[in-house]
């Protein structure tokens, strides 16, 4: 079985792709980050008249990520109790790191799923994190 899923609750994609993909019983989530569905809001974000980020509150983006990615996973028929696998991207690892782990200890507290957490220079959007997710799914 190899199902594409959109999510009518989690932001629109940036380009052509799905939200999530199932593969047999897995489902890889596309990277999901903290926008909103049907604005170009990004919470947490401050952007100048350019549309660069002057400044950005990462707990306010960690929680909205998180929430976005429960989103997708309910409307793809899993669970956030069923995230095997996260792969996390920070712009800014040295001062986001820590907070970052702090709210990730708070939302995987029972489900404790493999983690890679890499530093990268900039995402397709002015955010400074961004899932990507595998998940079980019945």
């Amino acid at each position: 079985m190899n199902d594409a899923f959109d999510s009518n609750r989690a932001p629109e994609p940036v380009g052509p792709y799905p939200h999530a993909r199932r593969v047999g019983n897995l489902l890889f989530l596309s990277g999901v980050g903290p926008r909103e569905r049907g604005t170009k809001k990004i919470p947490g974000v401050e952007l100048n008249d350019a549309g660069e980020m002057v400044s950005y509150d990462i707990e306010t983006q960690c929680r909205s990520v998180f929430q976005n990615v429960r989103y997708i996973l309910e409307d793809a028929g899993s669970a956030w109790e069923n995230i095997v696998d996260v792969t996390v991207f920070l712009t800014n690892m040295k001062a986001d790191f820590p907070k970052y782990n702090e709210i990730y200890a708070e939302y995987f507290a029972e489900n404790r799923p493999c983690r890679t957490t890499v530093e990268i220079t900039s995402l397709p959007t002015p955010i400074a994190i961004e899932l990507k997710v595998i998940a079980t799914i019945d």
